[in-house]
């Protein structure tokens, strides 16, 4: 069928008539024949579609007048058509013959109701002329066949005639054709595809042209997909159980999704799929949430991913369907990790490496349970983490032990935490210990960011850091670092977890003082070595600042040797020397030493501490004398704790099976000590080496290097519940300025800036430096 172009009409056409000659009624019997072979969709020569178009123009351009009759006259000779074509359609009313017969006509005919109002677009223009200066209003700029008056008269009547007469019968036929479908039995698709299709082009409403579809096939479509699944689901459930229905709930929700696909109207502006797709998850998920839900439980605790997946596919559709299997996961996390740490008690609480160990184990099964039952939704994540978090925690572990009876029972000499046993395993990874001496420098890495990972949900971090920090000073005071560069690599990772810069500040204060007092060290050699100075070349000082090593200035009394005694004004001069203006304080609790340790059996080095050095001086002079608990007090001017603690690591030292000093009468504890208990040094002392004694060698007395007083300990523990006190006051004036928060948020916020700003318990830094020897 040919186009016509009605601006080059006067090229293609004779001269325009004269007004006086046209007559309508002789002109419409020339039009009449091509409209009704363009109904009829017969075929049309190229001439006749332009002569068309050139009658029509020529007709409308006439008179005015004759416009209502142009528009009459096509408009009952499209009724007549419509009416022929009903009885065409109505003729047989066999199920599918009756779809059939209205699709073929209604295909044909919707096509020419394209092609029938191109002709008459000249009476289109002008009839919206004419309207709009009768009514002053904006013209109209939509395409011709979205507003053609023509096409509209087109579907209107073919709506009234035809669809009106037999809209019920189409939907109940194509309505059956989907249970059939349903029932897996075949039958052509499209027979579905073209009722809708007549139910979406038919409404002329252009502000809805959706209305029909919606009101009449949408709405039995949804209405028969909820009736078939109301009685299929009930019966399949009670036949098949929750975990196959729920398998065949997906599988349908997937099979209507396809079918709403084809069969309903999925362009713009129609939410067809969105309804239909609630529906089958009301009808199918939600009436039974409660059977499936009660299958999450057991389905998580024997692991049973894949069906936990898919019951997150099916809940997550339904409203709050998620918030039961979050707290049956959380469940399931808190229980099964209590009960595997508790189980393992007698192992993991005295063995830190084991400890951790278990606790990253646990993470990892939770953290697989999560990727492969519930594909790491981060809903599930976070519910992971919260238990996880209370697992780690939970301090039952640390209050049980296994006794001869395999029975639980109270400890009551410790009180070890998470916090200690992460700080005690971070302190075997990085010091020369047997572990890290096995492991290369990748695998302490890993170890050490697990525990990263761990201390991610530890609470009170505040603690670790205290207890990483004493650890951190033992070492560098000691210069027992399996690697410098990992220790400080290691306070890089706690700035990156989160860690208060102020704290991880000090952290980094601490290796610089260790670098600049190598540098002083050696100044000072050098210029003892010029003025051929006794001083020793053993002697290392450490010069450190009281603001990043301690939280307190207290400072234990103590009668130094004579040799440290005389050594110490040499130092200050040459510092003051160095550094006017700058106070030293000697710290002899964290100061340590080696002495060659003479006796009947043979001469030995032994590594002591201050302490355990002026209590073994006052044997210097009277090796083979008895001294009072009270006379070694005076002589080595110790306080009485402090006093019973050394000569108790120098009476009863694990490692050693003859210790370095007796005392009569034999104590079992540093409390029985009394005044009248003497003390003398073991003469017949060696170190056990394959049954025998040796006459020579070197034992390390220090064991952990005490680095605090029960003092200095009370103070900071004191001094963090204070700032906590003082921190949760500012958040809550800092509440109170909001005007609207919930409990919930109050305390999860509460928490987390606690967590924040609790190690500004810290003293502010002091322009003080203070010495160890």
């Amino acid at each position: 069928m040919a186009n016509f172009d009605p601006s080059k009409m006067a090229a293609a056409s004779p001269m325009l008539k004269e007004k006086q000659d046209i007559n309508f009624d002789a002109e419409w019997v020339d039009m009449k024949p091509t409209v009704l072979k363009l109904l009829r969709q017969e075929n049309v020569s190229r001439a006749e579609w332009q002569d068309l178009f050139w009658k029509v123009y020529n007709v409308c351009m006439w008179d005015e007048k004759c416009l209502p009759k142009v528009l009459g006259a096509l408009q009952q000779e499209i009724k007549s058509f419509v009416l022929q074509v009903k009885e065409k359609v109505v003729h047989d009313q066999d199920e599918n013959a009756l779809l059939r017969a209205y699709i073929r006509e209604w295909s044909k005919y919707f096509t020419q109701s394209t092609y029938l109002p191109m002709p008459f677009n000249a009476l289109e223009k002008m009839l919206v002329s004419s309207k709009d200066s009768t009514n002053n209003q904006q013209k109209k700029t939509s395409k011709v066949e979205e507003d053609s008056e023509v096409r509209k008269n087109m579907l209107d009547f073919w709506n009234l005639y035809i669809f009106d007469t037999i809209k019920q019968p189409l939907k109940d036929r194509a309505m059956a054709l989907l249970y059939k479908e349903r029932n897996s039995e075949t039958f052509d698709k499209q027979l579905i595809s073209g009722v809708r299709e007549s139910f979406v082009n038919l409404c002329s409403n252009s502000e809805d042209r959706l209305q029909i579809y919606r009101e009449s096939f949408e709405a039995a479509y949804l209405e028969t997909t909820e009736s078939f699944y109301k009685t299929q689901a009930p019966e399949y459930l009670a036949e098949n159980g929750v975990q196959n229905y729920m398998r065949y709930a997906d599988e349908k929700l997937k099979e209507e999704e396809e079918r709403a696909l084809r069969y309903l109207d999925t362009g713009k502006g129609s939410n067809s799929l969105q309804l239909l797709v609630q529906a089958c998850v009301n009808v199918l998920v939600k009436s039974f949430k409660d059977e499936i839900l009660r299958e999450c439980a057991p389905m998580i605790k024997i692991n049973e991913t894949a069906k936990l997946n898919l019951m997150l596919r099916l809940m997550d559709r339904v409203t709050d369907g998620i918030s039961p299997m979050l707290e049956d996961l959380e469940q399931h996390i808190r229980e099964a990790g209590l009960a595997d740490m508790v189980s393992a008690a007698e192992v993991i609480t005295t063995d830190s490496e084991k400890y951790v160990e278990r606790l990253l184990e646990l993470f990892h099964r939770f953290s697989s349970l999560v990727r492969e039952a519930f594909s790491d939704d981060p809903r599930f994540l976070t519910a992971r983490d919260k238990a996880y978090e209370h697992v780690v925690n939970d301090t039952k572990v640390f209050r049980l032990e296994l006794n001869s009876n395999r029975t639980l029972s109270v400890k009551r000499n410790q009180n070890p935490n998470v916090q200690s046993f992460l700080a005690n395993y971070c302190d075997m990874l990085l010091r020369r210990t047997p572990l890290s001496k096995k492991l290369t420098s990748e695998e302490i890495e890993t170890k050490l960011k697990n525990v990263l990972l761990v201390l991610k949900y530890v609470q009170n971090k505040d603690v670790f850091m205290r207890y990483h920090k004493v650890h951190l000073t033992r070492r560098l005071i000691l210069d027992t670092s399996a690697d410098s560069e990992k220790e400080e690599n290691m306070v890089e990772w706690l700035r990156e977890v989160g860690m208060p810069a102020d704290y991880v500040n000090k952290l980094a204060r601490m290796f610089q003082d260790i670098k600049v007092s190598e540098d002083l060290n050696s100044s000072f050699r050098d210029l003892h070595r010029n003025n051929q100075s006794t001083v020793s070349d053993n002697i290392n000082i450490k010069i450190l600042n009281a603001g990043a090593w301690s939280r307190s200035s207290e400072r234990v009394p103590v009668s130094l040797p004579l040799e440290l005694e005389d050594f110490i004004p040499e130092v200050e001069e040459f510092y003051k020397n160095k550094h006017s203006g700058r106070k030293l304080q000697w710290h002899h609790l964290m100061s340590n030493g080696i002495i060659s340790f003479k006796n009947e059996v043979g001469v030995f080095d032994l590594e002591v501490t201050t302490f355990q050095m002026a209590v073994l001086f006052a044997w210097n002079q009277r090796p083979k004398d008895k001294i009072s608990f009270e006379n070694l007090r005076l002589a080595s001017e110790l306080p009485e704790n402090e006093l019973r603690k050394t000569l108790w690591s120098l009476i009863a030292f694990a490692k050693l099976k003859r210790q370095v000093i007796l005392c009569s009468p034999e104590c079992k504890s540093p409390k029985e000590f009394s005044d009248s208990t003497m003390f003398s040094i073991n003469q017949q002392f060696a170190m056990i080496k394959n049954g025998k004694p040796q006459r020579r060698g070197k034992v390390n007395m220090i064991g952990r290097l005490q680095l605090s007083t029960e003092r200095s300990t009370d103070e900071d523990k004191e001094g963090i519940v204070q700032l906590r006190i003082l921190r949760t006051q500012e958040l809550y004036k800092d509440y109170e300025m909001r005007k609207q928060i919930s409990n919930a948020q109050l305390q999860t916020e509460t928490g987390r800036n606690l967590e924040k700003y609790v190690l500004a318990a810290e003293e502010n830094d002091q322009r003080t430096d203070r010495v160890a020897d």
